[in-house]
């Protein structure tokens, strides 16, 4: 493509997302409330919830939504009982109903430094400024109640559940405020694990809980964190992604200046063979970690930087055999770019 074509492009992108592509606005996370239609908040297990809400769990129980009827068992309520059936049948029936089951939001968003980075139209942290407001816009749009936290590598904000607008407003002005703050080297750093043990001690069972990182500090504390959650809520990773991580392009040749604590390191990206190495590295690094989470049962998408939010989670919707009907999936499908 022609490079002059290829920064129009990207130009009107940025134009029709109303961004920059490195700081955060809430005009541009104010237009998702319109497109909430991308994405599925449905529950996809058990709601395992002890407080009433608008969600059908599969136990029965007294709730509002009448399920079946059986024969009368001692200690069935005997307000419960269908004096229809029991008359036209000569034996005791009793009604039973679908239990309604809150089902509160939370969503962990990662601005740390690695999430700084984009080599085409949004960094990775934009990105994920983005999904984290779908959903939260989604979560408001359903009734459900929603909150997280956010964490930039040296802060960290938690936001509790809350119902209605006012809760996703709070939550991105945390977002546009902890992304758009400049990094002091000295404070001490937030690690990703820090945050999800957090996000740990402020879920309830029987909550959706969205973790959107790149996932670049994943270690064995995260894991831990992540399997203690899973037992009571469904978890849904969302690995954000650039290009550039993935392989380097065929056509890129040259010096490249690797800034690191001790020095400045410069490679050549001319060789094939480094880009064949590259390549390979980062797939079998990105295999064992979907493999983890598939043996975890954790759902996960993986979404690209490279273009806007709202055309790929459309197209997966489009393209079902693609996506396994959702733009969730267990089986370790890349998504995206």
């Amino acid at each position: 493509m022609n490079p002059a074509l290829q920064v129009q492009t990207v130009a009107q992108q940025l134009a029709a997302l109303g961004a920059d592509g490195v700081q955060l606005d809430l005009p541009q996370l104010l237009k998702y409330q319109h497109h909430t239609y991308v994405l599925d908040l449905a529950p996809q297990q058990v709601i395992q919830s002890k407080l009433a809400g608008s969600y059908l769990a599969r136990s029965k129980g007294r709730g509002m939504e009448f399920d079946e009827v059986r024969h009368y068992q001692l200690g069935d309520d005997v307000r419960t009982i269908d004096w229809r059936v029991t008359a036209r049948t000569g034996k005791v029936h009793t009604k039973l109903f679908r239990e309604e089951k809150e089902r509160p939001v939370f969503v962990l968003t990662d601005l740390s430094p690695s999430m700084h980075f984009g080599s085409v139209l949004l960094t990775k942290a934009v990105q994920a400024a983005h999904l984290a407001a779908l959903v939260g816009w989604h979560a408001r749009e359903r009734g459900d109640k929603f909150g997280g936290i956010i964490f930039n590598g040296q802060q960290i904000r938690e936001l509790k559940p809350a119902s209605r607008s006012v809760s996703v407003l709070r939550y991105l002005q945390q977002l546009i405020e902890l992304n758009n703050k400049p990094v002091v080297p000295e404070q001490q750093p937030i690690s990703l694990a820090d945050a999800v043990g957090q996000l740990r001690r402020l879920v309830r069972p029987g909550s959706l809980v969205y973790l959107i990182s790149d996932f670049s500090a994943l270690d064995a504390n995260v894991l831990r964190h992540l399997q203690s959650m899973r037992m009571h809520n469904e978890i849904r990773l969302c690995q954000i992604f650039d290009p550039l991580e993935l392989q380097i392009p065929a056509a890129v040749s040259g010096q490249l200046a690797l800034q690191s604590d001790a020095a400045v390191l410069q490679l050549d990206l001319t060789p094939a063979a480094l880009k064949q190495r590259y390549a390979l590295q980062q797939q079998l690094q990105q295999t064992e970690r979907m493999q983890y989470w598939r043996s975890m049962g954790l759902r996960h998408m993986q979404i690209s930087n490279a273009s806007s939010l709202r055309s790929q989670l459309a197209a997966q919707q489009h393209n079902p055999a693609q996506t396994h009907s959702t733009p969730f999936n267990t089986a370790g499908t890349v998504h995206g770019e």
